[in-house]
């Protein structure tokens, strides 16, 4: 997964004293785990004219008075045809000097703010867009600095009764000519891509449809049902409240080649990714492997749900085995998970500190022990792989920032590293 579609991590465990009886001592060994290669702030706590030159003729208009002082100097009056014909000159010369150069030029180079020559720009030229109207597109992109000579070019090559209308993806800094020869191969950038960020949740997988792909959010989320795809995909067996949570694999889709896009064109390639990222990993087994090291009774979509709590709290792949080790910890001494993330997700915000320590929600693992009913975004490969195989360690907290971790094993540590 590219690190690009990772999303803002947002929340953190929320660990107090209250979160379960924890062993005063360091807690009893347990069979080594294999060893992994595992690839907005964690808190871990208990509960912004006129220029100058024109206000100075102002003052200097305002200073003069219309009548001369009695007595005074008497000024030659000026006739009015004089004075008309000296500003129609005037009026022509500012014509001459500011807009013929831009008229000739089009857009000159001077003026042009072009995009960092190597960048890729995408662009989309409307249909029945003229050579002119292309021009501008390309001008105001930042991708010519001179619309007539692009439009020389253009006659020169005689292209532009070729040039057709589409999305075009152009790296700044290409001559006229390798402009205009793409413009005449055709489009090269699909307008049917859906990207998925790594943590998004099936509600915003439904909105980013609706906005990419034009497929009704709320359409979406009545096709994203775990009973409505059991039978072709043998993983979903385990789902748990009919919830596609976290079986929708964060990617990059491209729909171009299809005639038409639905919901369940979409949900269908996201449950096809799954299958093909995850499949390897063998759930069912580190579901059984969990269970008999930390004496849980866990089934695979308890995997995937601990990996979607991970995904939300840790900031960096190699902080994830040891974020899992925590949870899985926590979990095997009847400890709660306490992760604010788990009831953001419920709420669809940051939940306050009130709401953590008081509101009843299944999903309010401050209050409630064990899992979630499901998992609570889609989780990158590296989350899966974490909850998979986590870290051996006698950790029971975590203290994450972008910059800063500290993992602990008593609270007194924990209090410690926070303050």
């Amino acid at each position: 997964m590219a690190a690009s579609n990772r999303s803002p991590r947002r929340g953190g465990s929320h660990f107090s004293a209250g979160g379960g009886t924890r062993p005063s001592a360091t807690r009893a060994s347990r069979p080594s785990a294999p060893a992994t290669g595992a690839s907005a702030p964690r808190s871990v706590l208990g509960s912004t004219g006129v220029s100058s030159r024109t206000a100075a003729a102002t003052r200097r208009a305002g200073a003069r008075n219309p009548r001369s002082p009695k007595g005074g100097p008497r000024r030659r009056r000026i006739p009015l045809a004089a004075l008309a014909v000296v500003g129609a000159i005037v009026v022509a010369a500012v014509a001459a000097f500011v807009l013929v150069p831009s008229l000739m030029s089009g857009g000159g180079a001077d003026d042009a703010q072009l995009a960092p020559e190597g960048t890729e720009v995408t662009i989309t030229i409307p249909d029945g867009s003229g050579a002119a109207a292309v021009a501008q597109v390309l001008y105001d992109n930042g991708l010519i600095a001179d619309q007539s000579e692009f439009l020389s070019e253009v006659r020169r090559t005689e292209a532009e009764s070729a040039i057709k209308s589409g999305s075009y993806r152009i790296v700044a800094g290409s001559d006229a000519t390798t402009i205009i020869e793409l413009l005449t191969t055709g489009p090269n950038a699909s307008t049917a891509q859906l990207v998925v960020p790594e943590g998004f949740t099936v509600s915003q997988i439904a909105d980013a449809a609706q906005e990419s792909l034009g497929i009704s959010a709320d359409d979406f989320l009545a096709q994203a049902k775990a009973s409505n795809y059991a039978a072709d995909y043998a993983f979903l067996a385990d789902a748990h409240e009919d919830s596609l949570e976290g079986y929708l694999f964060p990617k990059t889709y491209d729909f171009s080649g299809e005639e038409s896009v639905t919901a369940d064109t979409v949900i269908r390639a996201m449950l096809d990714q799954y299958q093909a990222e995850v499949g390897s990993l063998d759930l069912a087994g580190a579901a059984q492997a969990l269970s008999e090291r930390y004496g849980l009774e866990l089934d695979e979509n308890d995997v995937l749900t601990m990996a979607s709590i991970v995904e939300r709290e840790a900031v960096t792949d190699e902080q994830r085995p040891k974020v899992a080790s925590v949870f899985y910890n926590r979990l095997a001494d009847g400890m709660r998970l306490q992760s604010d993330a788990t009831l953001t997700y419920s709420l669809g915000r940051a939940a306050t500190a009130e709401e953590i320590n008081s509101l009843d929600d299944p999903y309010n693992t401050n209050l409630h022990e064990g899992l979630t009913p499901t998992p609570v975004c889609s989780p990158s490969l590296a989350s899966i792989e974490a909850a998979c195989e986590p870290a051996d360690t006698n950790y029971y907290y975590f203290y994450i920032t972008q910059d800063t971790e500290q993992f602990s094993e008593s609270y007194d540590e924990h209090m410690q590293a926070y303050s």
